[in-house]
Parts: structure tokens; sequence; C-alpha cells
């Protein structure tokens, strides 16, 4: 399973204690799946997902009564037709009775739709008027204004439209909105809550991403998926190990190049001066800072400095052969040479 699945499983689990967080939940789950009323006036709601499904049917039942039956192997339009036909919803495979449920309340129906894009895909449909016009007016007049019921919102909105990379890969989350109103609404949501989202168009959607790791940890806490937030961290702290002791690798590496590639110079500017005015014509400190350079040519500055009588600080070391550098540069000059390397 993905990561993102693995974080919407935990997600399923969980409904807000509140009867406003979850309507707010409720109303992120209708506006960014693009579900709703049909041409028939039966509330829609569509999903690939069993668990989001069933999570739907759990908020029916808390927030309007409604007793959810569950027809399998069937696909909606087909079912759709068999109502029609018989007055009557289908029959329901597998229905847990509850105490106190009268067949006369309005129902919701939970069915395995096998029609759309060749894949299955679960629809959840509410065909009684009064409880669909209970729960488009509850939908359509919720006000998101508390943190908890923001933390809702955006759990609901994940669930139906958004993913998240693995950890190991990328930080990148996005959720897919059907219009530019939807994408605003959840950026201006996720900005009350601190979290700094972009919006871009792709397409005929628009989504709403996160590429900070520390954002993405905060909207992982904030939906509730603790488990998951403990995974993230886990893999995020590794992950930033690793890419620390790289770059000190990196750092070290290159530091040992340039060392390298310095005594190299150094010594070809010591022996080129051996070899035309020798030593004795250097400036007093020069010939035993080039004396003591050919002896230990891996030695660093410090070290140098640390064989020299009186011994040198890495700044006096560095002075010194970059004047024996000066020299052989004039003696090349005079010879109409280039530096050999």
């Amino acid at each position: 399973m993905s990561f993102s699945g693995e974080i919407k499983k935990e997600l399923c689990r969980q409904t807000g204690g509140a009867r406003h967080c979850q309507i707010a939940e409720q109303k992120a789950m209708l506006l960014y799946s693009r579900s709703g009323t049909d041409e028939n006036g039966a509330h829609i709601f569509r999903t690939e997902n069993l668990e989001i499904a069933q999570k739907y049917c759990l908020l029916l039942k808390k927030l309007f009564g409604l007793q959810v039956v569950r027809q399998e192997g069937i696909s909606a339009e087909a079912a759709g037709q068999m109502t029609e036909a018989t007055g009557q919803m289908p029959e329901a495979v597998g229905q847990i009775p509850e105490a106190g449920h009268s067949r006369q309340e309005p129902a919701a129906e939970l069915l395995e739709d096998r029609s759309r894009r060749g894949r299955p895909s679960w629809c959840v449909t509410v065909r009684d008027a009064g409880a669909v016009a209970r729960i488009t007016d509850t939908v359509e007049h919720a006000i998101v204004r508390k943190d908890c019921c923001r933390r809702a919102f955006l759990r609901g909105a994940f669930l139906v439209a958004g993913s998240i990379s693995d950890p190991n890969r990328s930080y990148h989350c996005e959720i897919v909105c059907g219009d530019e109103e939807a994408a605003q609404t959840l950026a201006s949501v996720l900005a009350d809550l601190h979290i700094s989202a972009r919006t871009a168009r792709r397409k005929t959607h628009f989504i709403v991403y996160i590429k900070e790791s520390s954002d993405l940890a905060d909207i992982i806490g904030l939906m509730g998926a603790r488990v998951a937030l403990m995974e993230y961290e886990n893999i995020r702290i590794l992950k930033e190990m690793r890419e620390n002791v790289n770059r000190k690798v990196n750092c070290e590496t290159a530091n040992i190049n340039k060392t390298v590639s310095a005594a190299v110079r150094q010594i070809e500017d010591i022996r080129l001066i051996e070899r035309t005015i020798g030593f004795r014509s250097l400036p007093k400190g020069l010939d035993e800072m080039a004396t003591v350079r050919l002896q230990y040519p891996e030695a660093t500055l410090q070290e140098l400095g640390e064989k020299m009588s009186p011994q040198v600080g890495k700044s006096g070391v560095n002075h010194r052969l970059r004047k024996l550098g000066k020299v052989a540069d004039a003696i090349r000059g005079d010879q109409g040479g280039e530096r050999e390397w």
C-alpha cells in the first residue's frame, strides 16, 4: 500500500466528535469529490475506495440518522432502474439490522458501481427527497470557522482528492479541485491553519499543493493521522541524516582535492626555483619554507608551520608559499614559458 493509502486508511477510522466538525468533513468530501445531486434529485457520493464510502455512510448515519444498506455486484445504474421499476430500494446484501431501525426511515444505498471507467468504484445514494433536502441544506450552509472544523474539512478533502508522495523519494502533497473557487477555499483553510500552500492549474483542474517537509508533517498531524505522522517523521529524520552525511563527505572531498591541487602546484613552483636560481637566492625564510615543503609534500599548512624553526602559523605558511609562487611566475615570465601541470 502506498503512503497516501496508509494515511487514508487511518483517517477513515476517525470522525470528528462534534456535529459541526462532522458537517465540515462531509462538506469537503462532497465538494472535492464533485458529487452532489443527480438529475433525478438523488443525493450521490462516488469514490473508488470502499473504506472512504463506508466512512461517508457513517457520517450520514451520525448526522441524519440514515440507515445505510449495501448491495454488492450491481452497478448504480442497474440499481436505479430496479428502484424505478419496483418503487422500492433493492434488498440489501449483508445488511446489519439495528435496534430501533424502521423500514419507513429514509435509507442510503452503498452500491458497487462497476460501470465507471472499467474499474470498480463505490456509489452512496440517498433517494428520499426529505433526506436529500436536509443533507443539501446542511452542507450548503455549513461555515468552517473553528480550527477543529478546519482540520475536519482538510481531512475530508484529502480523503477524496488528495495524495502525499512517498517521503523516501520526495516531499509533495496535493489536492485536486474541480474549479478555482474550490482551490481558493482550500488554500484559505490551510492559511488559517498556518500552512503555506500554492495553487496551480493542471489541464481542466486546479490543484492545491505543498512541498515543504515541515508543512507536510503539520498537515498529517492536523488531519489526525498520528501513526502515519510518526512514520513520516522517522523517514524524514533518517533522510536528513543521510543528506547531512553526504553533504559533509562531499565537502571533505572537495577540500582534499583543493589541498592536493595546491600542494602539487607549490611543489612544481619550488622545483622550478631550485632548477633555475636555487634556494640560496631566496629571501630569508622562503628558502626554509621551500625545503620543508619538498620534504613533506602531503603535509597541511599547520603541519608545515610546526616543522619550521621557529614555528609559523597557518597564515604565515600560506603567505610564504604565495611568495614562492610569485617568484616562480616571474621566472616563467622571463623564460616566456607557461606553468606545467
